[in-house]
């Protein structure tokens, strides 16, 4: 198998699994009868807890000597955490094991970018192809899970997580590519964590893992209560799945084929940052007005700029501002930020807004998105990583 193809399949099971974690996993928690409280706290403890979790597992991470030997055994830790959950009983429990299984694999995302970042980085392949599998997997996960359930078990929901976290484990182990972590063998415990803090304490990585991550934490209502809201629009669940893949696969169309032609074209990560505010700015905005169904399929398509362009931004700049030897802790910190914490608190703070105000709620989204913006412009129009730049790829 080519490199391509390998790192392809990583991403395929990676998201694979997050394609039935994400969407039914409020569904198997109620079946296991947790309240709606109760599955609320059971999810966002993970999200919160990667603002401890994501950077001890990035200084652990970067003690071996290969970059897979850390994924296949969290590809483990995660099998292990969620077939746990179903063997426990009890909101402590199920929310011990449950967090061990989210957090191992949620914590793969950033590790499998860096990976794939190097290898892009040598000309052995391009970023974009192997990212743009996961999406596509997540939209057939999505579906399949769907289709399986109206006929079959919840558990169903992490029997497929469980068998795709052991398929990963397995994967990474046999398949990827051997890159060492570090040329001459790993640092020791204590440099990397002075490197964890080295980067804390510049302000342009500072600035740009907080831009990225306001711009895609205002996804938290919309993942949280969009259907809710079309629903009482009088929306189908069957047209609702719809606009989610609609909004996926023009995520996948970007990341496949603008995204290449951007880097040749040289628009610059701030600038695709910028870009991806402003579209979350107008999306979240228009929203708020309930728009009928017609409208709601060229709001989805901004997906791609909200979502995907704000992801790929946040990738590059968070590489291009970060020496080589800290790239595993960097893209933790922004994943941990982003797909953590930030977007955990606006989780927790979009069921009262929800309650409140209804679909207005999305203007506070269309809100932190500006802020975002406005955080953009701090940066440095063409950032270069401290010890080496990455334009090669």
């Amino acid at each position: 198998m080519s490199p391509t193809r390998r790192l392809s399949l990583q991403y395929v099971l990676l998201f694979g699994s997050t394609g039935v974690s994400l969407p039914f996993a409020g569904l198997w928690l109620s079946s296991r009868g947790f309240s709606g409280a109760e599955i609320g706290v059971l999810l966002a403890a993970p999200m919160l807890g990667r603002l401890v979790t994501g950077p001890l597992i990035a200084v652990w991470a970067d003690g071996f000597r290969l970059r897979r030997t850390a994924l296949a055994l969290l590809g483990l830790a995660a099998a292990a955490g969620y077939g746990a959950a179903t063997l426990a009983s009890g909101l402590l429990p199920v929310g011990a094991a449950w967090f061990v299984g989210a957090t191992a694999m949620a914590s793969a995302i950033p590790l499998l970018d860096v990976l794939t970042l190097k290898l892009a980085a040598k000309s052995v392949l391009r970023f974009s192809p192997p990212r743009g599998f996961g999406s596509a997997a997540f939209v057939v996960a999505n579906v399949a899970m769907g289709t399986l359930l109206t006929r079959g078990d919840p558990d169903l929901v992490v029997g497929w997580i469980v068998a795709a976290g052991v398929a990963f484990a397995v994967s990474a182990w046999r398949l990827l590519p051997p890159e060492p972590v570090a040329e001459g063998g790993p640092l020791d415990r204590m440099a990397r964590f002075r490197g964890m803090h080295d980067l804390l304490r510049d302000r342009a990585f500072t600035l740009a893992i907080v831009a990225v991550g306001l711009t895609q934490a205002t996804h938290a209502f919309y993942y949280g209560f969009s259907a809710l809201i079309w629903k009482a629009q009088g929306l189908s669940e069957g047209v609702t799945g719809l606009l989610w893949a609609f909004a996926v696969g023009v995520e996948i169309a970007f990341i496949w084929w603008l995204e290449p032609w951007r880097r040749r074209a040289g628009v610059g990560a701030r600038a695709l940052l910028l870009i991806g505010a402003a579209a979350a700015v107008l999306r979240w905005s228009l929203l708020a007005l309930s728009p009928p169904l017609w409208a709601l399929w060229p709001l989805q398509a901004l997906h791609a700029l909200t979502f995907a362009a704000t992801y790929l931004a946040g990738v590059d700049l968070v590489e291009r501002l970060s020496p080589p030897q800290a790239h595993s802790a960097a893209q933790t910190l922004n994943s941990a930020l982003s797909s953590g914490v930030l977007i955990g608190l606006a989780t927790i703070a979009s069921g009262p807004l929800f309650d409140a105000v209804g679909p207005a709620g999305y203007l506070a989204m269309a809100g932190l998105a500006a802020l975002g913006g406005l955080i953009s412009l701090l940066l440095p129009a063409q950032p270069r990583s401290p010890t080496a730049a990455s334009s090669s790829r």
